[in-house]
């Protein structure tokens, strides 16, 4: 033990840092501008990550504490911290990638006017993200996992008077909900029939080291329907997190949110939620699942390398990059590889943190140069840059190193975690036969395609000419600053293949490798590991040959009005066919239903109510005028023969006298006409 504390007691204080720092955060308001506070805490966390928990905990023990949470009938929920190599593993991951975005952070938001929400916002997120990775249960990793979007829904439209952010973030906000519904059913469905969402008693608390399929999921049917449904309720949330086809289209537009908050949350931590989800419940999948999610995996890989060739958008290219590489992990979790996930998961986070930190430097140089210059123009268009090699090059070689990284070239640590998927999705459908080969072929297009797509980022960015070099006799470029410099270096060193194994050519040799293993069932093919990663080097090779030619000596075949390329810019049409089918069409379901409420429900409605109101008028009439005139008749006709009777009989004589004589001449009057 590096630390005098507990693993457990060290992953509370990994927490709580950024927790403590948002609130005090919050509390000062805009008097907290520098930073300092959101800095000093992921500085402690990433610390304490490291020597209170990973180094104690990986590939040595797993530990887990928990606390009375609260009771529903005979069952006790609890909460608590769940450390192993899998979470331990995550939650360093975390931390080291939100530390140098801290760093980077001072100098990129350095005068906004909003600088104190962002790190406070910055520092929940961290929170969010940490507790999650540590969670005891399904509930509390759920909890967790809403934390997480909430605090992205803040970060995405921080610049919120911006109209194309505040539509970003409520579109994030809104499809990552589709998930979180699913999320929510696998949980149900857990609970149903296991009656625990305890991951350490689904799963083994020993578990994700060499035999994780223990535990109480290992006793139950994986060919119920249950369990079915359960495995595609959680890839649905994992599908909406990780930006999975056809969920991903939130991501893109997400990069409306500032760079460095798209290099932490869209790159690097938020997006590999999901994959990491679909690891902890790996177990829980079957093979009609898992087929799924490999399907959807390479559907997304494909896509995202095709929309990411026709952008011109520096950050959107390197979003659908991730999308692309999502989809990557998710086929290692399919085809049962979910420790080569993990790892590319981890390699993915420090290339590709860094190729969006290196695009923030060039748009804060492009931006600053813009003003000074006076002109208009996007300053994150490709199609304006072009020789910034020559202003930037400390920039450059960073971003040349994070570019062969995500190109999986050899010595580079994508080349470990990109050739481990591919070459094992080889090695399954080999096993499997049949069309099951069409899945390493195209995960094998679309490695090429990878490599194509970031060499057309590259040779545009840094060479050829500078479309405005008229004025940069009079207005210079300038490097970024060493603030911005220092956590790139960082994360350039740390996307090359010493960090993850001393072996160029043998991810098995990997340390994450070596501890989190899979035990696939399908053999090993050696001469995979050789014709796989030579045949991908030799394909990226070629790409940028070929995008030498095109980009750098302007033999560019197609134009800009080019189908093909229209339809990879539109990113497949997609956000049109969700606007025509589900938001057009929400909205003329809602028209038709108002004028069926309008002049159905409410015509009926008021019919009744003046019918209603006419029966009543009709029955008031007759109970007033027939009913109640009839008894008034009545009574009215005896009070008057009383009336004349009582002056009858009033005691006087003369009074009796005169009624008789009145009574008598009657009598005789009717004699005689008679």
């Amino acid at each position: 033990m590096l630390l005098p504390i507990s693993p457990i007691i060290a992953s509370i204080l990994v927490m709580l840092f950024p927790l403590v720092a948002s609130v005090l955060q919050a509390m000062l308001g805009k008097k907290a501008i520098s930073g300092n506070m959101a800095l000093i805490a992921i500085l402690g966390s990433t610390i304490i990550s490291l020597f209170g928990v990973f180094l104690p905990v990986w590939n040595s023990t797993s530990l887990q504490q928990k606390w009375e949470w609260f009771t529903i009938g005979d069952h006790t929920l609890h909460v608590g911290i769940l450390v192993n190599n899998l979470t331990a593993l995550m939650q360093l991951v975390v931390c080291v990638i939100a530390l140098p975005v801290h760093i980077y952070s001072r100098a990129y938001m350095k005068g906004d006017s909003g600088i104190h929400r962002y790190w406070m916002y910055l520092s929940l997120f961290c929170f969010a993200m940490l507790g999650l990775t540590v969670s005891l249960n399904l509930l509390q990793l759920y909890i967790f996992w809403e934390l997480v979007g909430f605090a992205s829904y803040l970060l995405i439209g921080f610049w919120f008077t911006k109209e194309t952010a505040a539509q970003a973030n409520k579109k994030a906000f809104l499809i990552n909900r589709i998930g979180d519904l699913g999320f929510l059913i696998g949980i149900a469905l857990v609970y149903a029939h296991c009656g625990t969402l305890d991951l350490a008693t689904l799963f083994n608390q020993t578990g994700f080291f060499k035999d994780i399929d223990i535990g109480l999921i290992s006793s139950i049917d994986k060919n119920a329907t249950w369990v079915t449904f359960a495995g595609l309720a959680f890839f649905l949330g994992a599908m909406a997190k990780s930006a999975q086809f056809p969920l991903h289209v939130w991501l893109p537009d997400a990069m409306e949110g500032p760079t460095s908050v798209s290099s932490l949350i869209h790159a690097a931590t938020m997006v590999a939620a999901g994959v990491f989800l679909l690891c902890t419940v790996f177990p829980l999948f079957n093979e009609t699942v898992l087929l799924i999610i490999v399907i959807i995996g390479t559907l997304t890989a494909l896509s995202g390398a095709l929309f990411a060739l026709g952008q011109y958008d520096i950050k959107k290219v390197l979003a659908f990059s991730t999308i692309s590489q999502l989809g990557f992990m998710m086929v290692g979790v399919g085809i049962g590889a979910w420790d080569a996930a993990m790892f590319h998961l981890t390699t993915h986070a420090f290339f590709k943190c860094l190729l969006f930190l290196c695009a923030g430097a060039l748009i804060h140089e492009m931006t600053h140069w813009k003003a000074k210059a006076q002109l208009d123009f996007d300053p994150k268009d490709l199609r304006h840059m072009g020789g910034l090699r020559r202003f930037m090059p400390k920039t450059f070689i960073c971003m040349v190193i994070a570019s062969l990284s995500l190109a999986g070239f050899p010595s580079t640590s994508g080349y470990l975690s990109k050739d481990s998927i591919v070459i094992t999705a080889y090695e399954w459908a080999s096993h499997l036969g049949g069309a099951y080969v069409l899945i390493p072929i195209l995960l094998i297009i679309i490695s090429i395609l990878t490599a194509f797509y970031i060499g057309r980022l590259i040779l545009k960015v840094f060479f050829g000419s500078f479309k405005y070099r008229s004025h940069i006799k009079t207005i210079k470029f300038h490097e970024a600053p060493k603030a911005m410099l220092i956590p790139m270096v960082f994360l350039a060193a740390a996307s090359l293949f010493p960090l993850f194994g001393l072996s160029l050519a043998d991810y098995h040799s990997s340390w994450i490798m070596q501890t989190l293993d899979a035990n696939t069932i399908y053999p090993t093919q050696a001469q995979a590991h050789l014709f796989i990663p030579a045949l991908l080097t030799g394909g990226a090779i070629l790409g940028w040959l070929v995008g030498w030619s095109w980009y750098v000596k302007k033999k560019y075949p197609l134009s800009e009005n080019n189908r093909l390329v229209h339809f990879a810019n539109k990113q497949g049409y997609l956000n049109e066919f969700n606007e025509s089918i589900f938001v057009k069409g929400t909205l003329e379901l809602s028209r038709i239903l108002y004028i069926f409420d309008q002049y159905m429900v409410d015509g009926i409605t008021k019919f009744f109510s003046w019918f209603v109101r006419g029966l009543s008028a009709a029955v008031y009439w007759f109970d007033k005028y027939i009913v109640d005139g009839l008894v008034n008749s009545f009574a009215q006709a005896t009070y008057y023969i009383g009336h004349l009777v009582r002056h009858v009989q009033n005691g006087q004589l003369q009074g009796y006298l005169g009624f008789a004589l009145t009574i008598v001449i009657l009598g005789i009057l009717y004699l005689i006409i008679t």
